[in-house]
């Protein structure tokens, strides 16, 4: 089979739809794929809440991710059964958890997401493809010119278009079409980077996690079945980790001081602003990345709290996913998906609890919340993808806070949006600690979404040109989503006046036209001055 479209977005997570949104806003057609099926990625099929900064309810996001995050609660503003001063409040945090000021349930996103789709999709105007990955590309010259994709049955789709956009978790058509790529740790020698390592470690990339929802039920058991490597999981000690994985205790990620974590199912907590710049919230592992409180509903309404566990502990190091043959990268999944569930069995049946006892048997899966039948999210959380050699790097000493101090992060010209959160680095798999770097609010140049040679082919996702160190600060939520707003944007810009990206990044005049455009659809593309961060 084989279809047409003017702008092709390979990949439905945050970036991937932003970026079909810009597209079809600007009377584009749109084909956009996704290998689950569900739309935004981390913040769905992945289960991940809004990692943001703490300026996020005021400045710092494009117009189109504010009404995403304003849709969320309004949806439970209609359909739950919120208390009187819950609905009231305008930043309502329906988990009330400490990660973020928007801990919500990944279905509920999925929801919105939809909605948000929908009139485009009625309008003939955007054709989804849900469960379709891609398997090659066609290349001539320096274009992109047909993408194959494949659906659950192994039937394959051949798509052409002017403008290819890879939104991919893993940025998976850069080797399928040849694009110049990087993956895993850069060289200090090549980047200049304090924290780079001396030589360049290509397959050391950040752990993924495979996260899971839980509610707890006191005096009931639902204990899952033993997993089969559970004893080798419960023995198991990472290197550089003070213990034994399967635990309470974990690194500080900025300290890398020993922590043990308190985990108190459904303890009663009154409302807090999440504000992770001043308290990262992990010490309390129920209300961390809690997505449903009961405090916000009526009550009596619900029995429990509902909280995902996507803590340290479940961290996949053993190996990545990215540049292994498949049977290897099917390996690392499954594994992981038992380290979940032995992280999950663990806390069932072993776990120390405050009262002296052990284990908490009432923990129950709750493989609704993520739309599965065995209670673990769709998809594996993705904190790294290969990124594009780019007309322009992102490089630590742009924007470290200890390199640039009161000049705070470097001024790019050509900037397309804005994003804020310190340099994150989980452990990796080649047996590294955090990497945790204290950043200043920066920009997101245009140059780090244009690939050095290939012509049509543009990022919208975690794969734009960032090295390993800085990804760790432009992987979260609300940076994803500028890129792929801004990549959709660009398509749709070059196509109404007959463009290359090359030549608006070039030509300083077409710059300053395509960034007016960008401003005038809510796009922010410089930071107010702030003090204290």
């Amino acid at each position: 089979m084989a279809t047409t479209t003017e702008v092709l977005v390979v990949g439905g997570g945050l970036g991937g739809v932003a970026a079909a949104l810009a597209a079809l806003s600007r009377g584009r057609a749109v084909l956009l794929t996704e290998e689950t099926d569900w739309l935004g990625g981390q913040l769905t099929s992945q289960g991940v809440p809004p990692d943001e900064h703490p300026w996020i309810e005021q400045f710092g996001c494009t117009r189109s991710y504010r009404r995403l995050r304003e849709a969320i609660r309004d949806y439970y503003r209609t359909w739950y059964p919120l208390t009187e001063e819950a609905r009231a409040r305008p930043d309502l945090n329906p988990g009330e958890g400490r990660v973020s000021r928007l801990c919500h349930e990944p279905r509920v996103a999925a929801a919105v997401l939809d909605a948000m789709v929908a009139p485009h999709v009625a309008a003939g105007r955007l054709r989804v493809l849900y469960r379709h990955r891609p398997v090659a590309a066609e290349v001539a010259g320096d274009r992109v010119t047909a993408v194959l994709v494949e659906g659950p049955g192994g039937e394959r789709t051949e798509i052409r278009a002017p403008f290819v956009l890879d939104a991919t978790e893993q940025g998976d058509l850069l080797p399928l079409a040849g694009a110049e790529h990087v993956t895993g740790f850069e060289s200090r020698r090549d980047t200049g980077e304090p924290s780079a390592p001396e030589e360049a470690q290509p397959d050391n990339v950040q752990a993924f996690s495979w996260v899971f929802a839980v509610d707890h039920l006191e005096g009931e058991d639902h204990t899952v079945d033993r997993p089969a490597h559970y004893a080798e999981w419960a023995a198991y000690r990472p290197p550089q980790w003070p213990g034994r994985l399967l635990s309470l205790t974990a690194p500080d990620p900025r300290t890398l001081e020993t922590v043990r974590r308190e985990f108190l199912p459904n303890a009663p907590v009154g409302h807090v602003v999440a504000d992770q710049s001043k308290d990262p919230g992990d010490k309390e592992l129920w209300a961390f990345r809690r997505v449903l409180s009961r405090g916000v509903l009526r009550p009596g309404f619900a029995r429990s709290d509902v909280t995902i566990v996507n803590w340290p502990m479940i961290d996949y190091l053993p190996g990545p996913l990215i540049g292994v043959p498949e049977r290897e990268r099917e390996q690392h999944l499954a594994a992981a998906r038992e380290l979940s569930m032995s992280m999950l069995y663990w806390l069932q049946t072993e776990a120390p609890r405050p009262d002296g006892g052990t284990g908490w048997p009432g923990l129950r899966l709750r493989g609704d919340v993520m739309g599965t039948a065995d209670g673990l999210a769709k998809a594996p959380y993705i904190r790294e993808s290969r990124r594009i050699l780019a007309r322009r790097r992102v490089v630590e000493q742009d924007l470290s806070l200890a390199v640039r101090g009161e000049r705070g992060a470097v001024a790019y010209e050509d900037s397309v949006g804005i994003g804020m959160y310190r340099i994150d680095l989980h452990p990796s798999t080649g047996g590294d600690t955090y990497v945790d770097v204290a950043s200043c609010p920066f920009r997101i140049p245009l140059g780090a979404l244009l690939p050095v040679r290939l012509r049509n082919l543009l990022p919208a996702a975690k794969n734009i040109g960032t090295t390993h160190i800085t990804n760790g600060c432009y992987r979260l939520h609300p940076v994803e989503w500028n890129i792929g707003e801004a990549a959709g944007a660009l398509a749709a810009h070059c196509l109404a006046g007959g463009l290359e990206p090359a030549q608006v990044y070039e030509d300083g005049e077409l710059l300053a036209a395509f960034q007016e455009e960008l401003a005038g659809a809510g796009v922010e593309l410089a930071w107010p001055e702030i003090r204290g961060y």
